[in-house]
């Protein structure tokens, strides 16, 4: 097997990590000069600062001015947490896992929360069938499989008239795709994957049944500090308003505040949504013209547009795992893409961020190193038999 020269153009951002993820372009330290280090964050510059991050979320976002936004601590997983915990037991639960931390969730809900749950579960590559979902019940979900390069194609299938509470784990989503805020009580996500902000903080999104379920329903197991969303059953509105559940780091509220100016800047969220789209076609339109590479996700309708999953499907490679190491080793080891390597729980193969922040100038830059990298490889691979 021929293998092609290496390519003229390397990507100028070779940062395509699925989290944290590329900061915004041209992105600088001076921008955060203006963040009050050494300051309470219950000061009034701070109190303004977090103030600002949850209102510029409601305006980029276009979350419903009747749903409340908080921002807590333990990134998208501390604000999960915090809803399963304090939302569930109420009513029956379905469970739905497509991914490494759908399935996480899963486990939490039926072996800590020991809650009698419903699960369905679908490979890495597909969603589950969400018509069949009985939204009579409580119903845990991610919106985009950051592991499995699979999303939630729409919200069509949740009936507007629903029994039970929604709860979206959206963190690879905000940001980069339309949310149906009507078919959502709870939307999570962290500041480090489509705004690529600074890790450790999460956002808790909350809708109005939400609350009313929070203010009407106890749990029956202990509820740690940190998870505590209620107060003599009256929700902490102080969370919803900047007064953070444990201290912040204020440099990392001016990194989002930076990042959310950006957004602005550039047009909103349509303009992220299409810069993720934009991205994410580039590397659809590789795949196509290459025989030996595939998106993991098998139906195109619910392919992700941020974290895109690739196989390897040359039917000459044995050791898939080996294979695809050796490929995103190579490329790292050329300075022309950083941490692509497929989640370890995953299929083998590679998984390209290609949110808001990336580049596509970047992304058609690294997709002919990506050629490059499995002709080198698979030659190696003829040479050793």
């Amino acid at each position: 097997m021929s293998v092609p020269a290496q390519p003229a153009t390397r990507p100028v951002n070779p940062r395509f990590s699925s989290g944290p993820c590329a900061k915004i372009p041209e992105f600088s330290v001076d921008m955060l000069s203006d963040a009050p280090l050494g300051r309470s964050h219950r000061a009034a510059v701070g109190k303004t600062k977090l103030k600002a991050a949850i209102d510029g979320t409601r305006e980029i976002l276009g979350v419903p001015d009747d749903y409340r936004i908080g921002i807590v601590p333990a990134s998208d997983t501390g604000a999960v947490e915090m809803a399963m915990w304090a939302l569930l037991g109420a009513r029956g639960v379905e469970m739905l896992a497509w991914e490494s931390f759908g399935a996480g969730w899963v486990t939490d809900v039926v072996k800590q929360l020991k809650l009698d749950a419903t699960v369905r579960s679908a490979d890495y590559g597909r969603i589950v069938d969400l018509t069949q979902v009985d939204y009579a019940k409580d119903v845990v979900f991610t919106w985009n499989g950051t592991t499995s390069g699979v999303r939630v194609p729409n919200g069509d299938a949740i009936p507007a008239d629903r029994a039970g509470l929604t709860i979206c784990d959206a963190t690879s989503a905000a940001f980069a795709m339309d949310l149906p805020w009507d078919k959502l009580d709870v939307v999570t996500f962290s500041w480090q994957k489509v705004m690529g902000g600074e890790a450790a903080h999460g956002m808790l999104i909350l809708s109005p049944r939400a609350v009313a379920r929070l203010e009407s329903w106890t749990p029956a197991w202990p509820m740690p500090k940190i998870f505590r969303l209620t107060k003599g059953g009256k929700l902490i509105e102080g969370i919803f308003k900047g007064e953070t559940i444990n201290t912040p780091s204020m440099l990392a509220v001016e990194d989002y505040l930076v990042a959310l100016d950006w957004a602005r800047g550039i047009g909103g969220l349509s303009a992220l949504v299409a810069r993720c789209n934009a991205n994410a076609d580039v590397i659809a339109r590789f795949c196509q013209r290459h025989h030996w590479i595939a998106n993991l996700a098998e139906d195109p309708a619910t392919a992700s547009t941020t974290s895109v999953c690739l196989k390897f499907t040359d039917p000459a490679i044995t050791d898939g795992a080996a294979f695809a190491k050796a490929v995103a080793k190579r490329l790292e080891a050329e300075g022309v893409a950083f941490d692509i390597g497929a989640y370890r729980d995953a299929p083998p193969g590679l998984r390209i961020w290609c949110g808001a922040t990336v580049q596509t100038a970047d992304i058609e830059a690294l997709m002919p190193w990506i050629d490059w990298a499995y002709h080198t490889e698979r030659a190696a691979l003829d040479a050793a038999v």
